[in-house]
């Protein structure tokens, strides 16, 4: 019995390779996307420690868990496919 993403002759098929080639561009994506949420999360904490009157607070507050909540979602997603950060410079530069 052959692999799923071997072709009639036991080779890849072409479409196997773009089914690769998405996929890994799907991990870089969402490890961008990772970094960019840490960013954000990091800089509504700064934010936070500026607040001055009630409503910048309340917002800030606001914006820091919104930011937490979004990292964390996509570490959990990450989790699910697979994706370790460690390896993502490797990922990234081939």
């Amino acid at each position: 019995m052959k692999p799923a993403l071997l072709g009639m002759r036991g080779f890849k098929s072409p479409r196997a390779k773009t089914i690769k080639e998405e996929l890994k561009q799907d991990k870089i994506m969402l490890i961008q996307e990772i970094h960019a949420a840490h960013q954000t999360w990091v800089a509504a904490q700064a934010h936070f420690e500026f607040a001055v009157d009630k409503d910048q607070i309340d917002y800030t507050i606001y914006a820091m868990e919104a930011a937490e909540k979004r990292f964390e979602m996509l570490i959990k997603q990450a989790k699910r496919l697979g994706v370790s950060l460690i390896d993502s410079d490797h990922l990234m530069e081939v």
